[in-house]
C-alpha cells in the first residue's frame, strides 16, 4: 500500500491525520479547527480525484474508512452528553463488516450513489456540532436522531439492493478479516478502555508494535511480537482484576499477594449463587483468562505481520505516535498500569523490610503488670461483620439508627454504660482477618503479605497480653469451617469454637453458617454461666451481616434458643431484592440480638469492645465511602469508662459524625495503656 502514490490518497492522508488527532486531544476546543478542517477536506479529495483522472478502487475504500473512524471517534466523544444510542451512527460500518463475515452476499460492491456520501457528510457536521456544544441541548439531540434516520436509511437501501441481487454474478471480495479482528484486539489492549470515548484514543504504545514490525529479521520480529502480546495479556488480566478489587476493596489489585483472595472469593460466591454455580462461574473465568492469555499474543504477532507488510505506512504511523507521545497526549494507559505494576513490586519488597522493623519495635513487649485496670473482668472483643460508618451516619439506614438509640437506653436500664467513636479499618469490603490482626497487634495490616510476614513472626497481641496476665483466652467464629493454625501459633487462644463444634443443629442464614443469637447463646453457656473458672478474654465474630445479605430469623426467646433446631422454618426478616436493605436490616438484627443478651446477662464484670471489621462493599457505601467503622467500649463498672475518659468517645452506642477517629491499629497501645497503669 502506498499513500502517497496518487494526489487524491495524498489528501485523504491528510484528513486521517486529523482524524487520528482529533482522537488523539479529545473533545475540547483544542480540536474545532481540526474538525473543520477535516471534514472540509472531505468534499477535497473527491474533486482532485475526478479533476486529476486518479480514482481508484483503493482511494475509495481508503475514504470511506477514514470517514467511518472519525465518525466513530466522534459518536463516542458526544455519546456521554446525549445519550449512548449516540455511538450507534459511529458502529453502523463496524456492524455492517460483523454482518459480512456471516452473511457473504453482504461483501459485494454496490452501486455508486452521490447521496451516500451526502449522508456521510451530514453525520460528521452533526457529530462535529454535536461535540462543540455550540446549540441548544434539545436541539443537537433532535439533528442527531435525524442524521441517525438518515444513516439508517442509507444503509437500509444498500442492504435491500444487495439482498434483491445476492444471486447475480459478482465478485466475492475475501481475506483481511482475521487481520482486521487481530488489530482491533490489540488496539483494545493497549487502550485498555475505562469509557467507551477511550477506544478511539490513539495509544503510545503502538510504537511497540511498530518497532517490532519494522525489525529486518522475521524471527526476531515474531519474538518480540510474541513478547509483547504476552505483557499485553497479563495487562489485560490485571486490569480487570483491578476493576473487581477496586468494585469490592476499594483499591487496585496488588499482583505479589492478592491472588490468595480469588480462592475464599468464590465460596463468598457459593453463598450467593451456590456452590455449583460458583465453582462453574470459576471455571469459565480460568478459561477466559486463559483464552486471553493465548489469543491476545497470536493477534499481536498477526498484527505485527500486517503491519510489516506496509513499511511506508507503518513508519508514518511510528511517527504521529511520536509526535503525540512528546506532547504527552493520547493514551497511555497499558504503559501506566505496567509501570504501576513494577512500582507496586518494588514498594511491597522495600514494605516487607520497614514492617518488619515495626514488628520489632514494640513498646510493650517485655512490660509487666499489664492489664491490672481489668482483674477480674470478663473482656470481649466482638467483631461485627461490614459493620461501616455508612450504616450510622444518614445514608438511609434509619432502622439501624432506630435500633442503635433504643439499644442505648435499654443498656442503660440494665446498668451498662456505652462510650463510641470510629476506627479506621485497613480493609474495606471484605479481609476481615486483616481489621482483626491490626487490632490485635497494634500494627497497620491492610495486605495480605503484611498479615503473612505479622503471623509469622513474635508479636505481643491483646490475646497474648491477656494471657500473660492470667486470662483464659478464648476465639469464637462461626464462619470456620476447617482447621486454623494462627489461632494457637500466633494468637496463642487457649479454645477455639468454630461451626464445627459448639452444637448447632439449626438451618443456614445466607453466608452465616448460624445466626448470631445462637452464638451468644451458645458462648454463654460454654465459656461465662461455669461456676468454677477464671476470667476470659474472648474475640467473637457475628457474622450475619456478612455478604451476601440474606433474611436473619427473627429473634426467639433466650430460653427457647437451645441446639439452633428452633430456628428451622422459623420467620425472618422481610427481605428485599435491594441489597442495601439487606444490609441494613442485617445490621439491625446483629446489634439489636447483642443488646437483648447483655439485657439478659447484666454483669458487673462484663466488659465488651464492640466494632466493625470493616465498611460493607461499594455498591452499599457509594462512591468515596472512607473506612471508618464504629466501635463502642460498653461496661456496668463505673470505673471502666473513668480509665477511658481521656480518649473523648461519646456516650451511646451510635457515635455522632463527629465522633474521635482512630486508626485501628492505636486501640491495642491505647487499652495497655489505661488499664495496666
Amino acid at each position: 500500500m502506498r499513500l502517497v502514490q496518487r494526489p487524491a490518497d495524498v489528501v485523504t492522508g491528510v484528513r486521517a491525520a486529523l482524524a487520528v488527532a482529533v482522537a488523539v486531544l479529545g473533545p475540547d476546543g483544542r480540536v474545532l479547527w481540526i474538525l473543520v478542517a477535516a471534514l472540509a477536506l472531505d468534499w477535497v479529495d473527491g474533486r482532485v480525484a475526478r479533476r486529476t483522472g486518479t480514482a481508484s478502487p483503493f482511494g475509495a475504500r481508503f475514504d470511506m474508512e477514514t470517514d467511518a473512524f472519525l465518525i466513530a471517534v466522534l459518536s463516542a466523544y458526544a455519546a456521554p452528553a446525549y445519550g449512548w444510542w449516540v455511538l450507534l451512527i459511529g458502529a453502523a460500518r463496524y456492524l455492517l463488516w460483523l454482518a459480512e463475515r456471516v452473511l457473504p452476499w453482504l461483501r459485494r460492491p454496490v452501486p455508486p450513489r452521490p447521496w451516500r456520501k451526502v449522508v456521510a457528510a451530514v453525520q460528521g457536521v452533526v457529530l462535529a456540532v454535536a461535540v462543540a456544544g455550540v446549540l441548544p441541548h434539545a436541539l443537537t439531540e433532535a439533528l442527531l436522531l435525524a442524521a441517525l434516520a438518515l444513516l439508517a436509511e442509507s444503509f437500509g437501501r444498500d442492504v435491500w439492493w444487495l439482498w434483491r441481487t445476492r444471486y447475480a454474478d459478482a465478485p466475492y471480495p475475501r481475506g483481511g478479516g482475521l487481520t482486521l479482528v487481530a488489530l482491533g484486539t490489540v488496539w483494545v489492549a493497549l487502550v485498555l478502555p475505562d469509557s467507551p470515548g477511550d477506544l478511539v484514543r490513539l495509544p503510545v504504545e503502538v510504537l511497540a508494535l511498530v518497532a517490532a514490525a519494522l525489525l529486518p529479521w522475521r524471527h526476531a520480529q515474531r519474538a518480540a511480537a510474541m513478547g509483547l502480546g504476552v505483557v499485553l495479556g497479563a495487562l489485560v488480566v490485571v486490569k480487570a482484576l483491578d476493576v473487581g478489587f477496586e468494585r469490592i476493596l476499594d483499591r487496585p489489585f496488588d499482583p505479589t499477594v492478592d491472588w490468595v483472595y480469588l480462592g475464599p472469593g468464590v465460596g463468598v460466591l457459593g453463598d450467593s449463587i451456590g456452590v455449583a454455580a460458583a465453582r462453574a462461574t470459576a471455571v469459565a473465568a480460568v478459561v477466559l483468562v486463559l483464552t486471553v492469555l493465548v489469543a491476545i499474543p497470536l493477534a499481536t504477532v498477526r498484527a505485527t505481520r500486517a503491519v510489516a507488510g506496509h513499511r511506508r505506512a507503518a513508519t508514518v504511523l511510528g511517527a504521529v505516535v511520536a509526535l503525540a507521545a512528546v506532547a504527552q497526549v493520547g493514551s497511555t494507559n497499558a504503559a501506566v498500569l505496567a509501570y504501576d505494576e513494577v512500582v507496586q513490586v518494588r514498594a511491597d519488597l522495600a514494605d516487607q523490610r520497614t514492617f518488619g522493623r515495626e514488628i520489632a519495635a514494640d513498646p510493650f513487649a517485655g512490660r509487666a503488670h499489664l492489664l491490672r485496670g481489668l482483674r477480674g473482668k470478663d473482656v470481649l472483643v466482638v467483631f461485627v461483620e461490614s459493620y461501616g460508618r455508612v450504616a450510622v451516619q444518614g445514608t438511609g439506614f434509619g432502622g439501624v439508627d432506630a435500633v442503635l438509640d433504643d439499644g442505648t437506653r435499654r443498656l442503660r436500664a440494665a446498668g451498662y454504660r456505652a462510650r463510641s467513636a470510629f476506627l479506621t479499618s485497613p480493609t474495606f469490603g471484605a479481609a476481615s482477618w486483616l481489621a482483626h490482626s491490626t487490632l490485635q497487634s497494634g500494627l497497620w495490616v491492610d495486605s495480605q503479605r503484611r498479615y503473612d510476614q505479622l503471623v509469622g513472626a513474635d508479636r505481643l497481641t491483646l490475646t497474648s497480653a491477656f494471657e500473660r496476665a492470667g486470662w483464659r483466652t478464648v476465639f469464637d467464629v462461626p464462619a470456620n469451617t476447617r482447621d486454623w493454625p494462627e489461632g494457637r501459633d500466633f494468637y496463642g487462644f487457649d479454645r477455639l469454637y468454630d461451626s464445627r463444634n459448639v452444637g448447632y443443629a439449626g438451618p443456614q442464614f445466607g453466608y452465616a453458617p448460624m445466626p448470631d443469637q445462637f452464638t451468644l447463646h451458645r458462648f454463654q453457656q460454654l465459656e461465662l454461666d461455669p461456676r468454677d473458672r477464671g476470667p476470659v478474654f474472648a474475640e467473637l465474630d457475628l457474622v450475619s451481616s456478612h455478604h451476601p445479605w440474606a433474611p436473619s430469623p427473627l429473634p426467639v426467646p433466650w430460653d427457647r434458643v437451645g441446639d439452633g433446631s428452633v430456628f428451622t422454618g422459623a420467620p425472618t426478616q422481610p427481605g428485599s431484592p435491594d441489597v442495601r436493605t439487606l444490609y441494613g436490616q442485617s445490621i439491625e438484627y446483629t446489634m439489636g440480638t447483642l443488646v437483648s443478651w447483655l439485657e439478659q446477662h447484666p454483669d458487673p464484670d462484663l466488659v465488651l469492645l464492640v466494632l466493625g471489621d470493616h465498611q460493607p462493599h461499594s455498591y452499599v457505601t457509594g462512591p468515596d465511602p472512607g473506612h471508618d467503622v464504629p466501635v463502642s467500649l460498653i461496661a456496668q463498672d463505673p470505673s471502666v469508662v473513668r480509665r477511658i475518659a481521656g480518649w473523648g468517645w461519646q456516650p451511646g452506642i451510635r457515635p455522632a459524625p463527629d465522633a474521635p477517629v482512630w486508626r485501628m491499629d492505636a486501640v491495642r497501645d491505647r487499652l495497655l495503656a489505661a488499664f495496666s497503669s
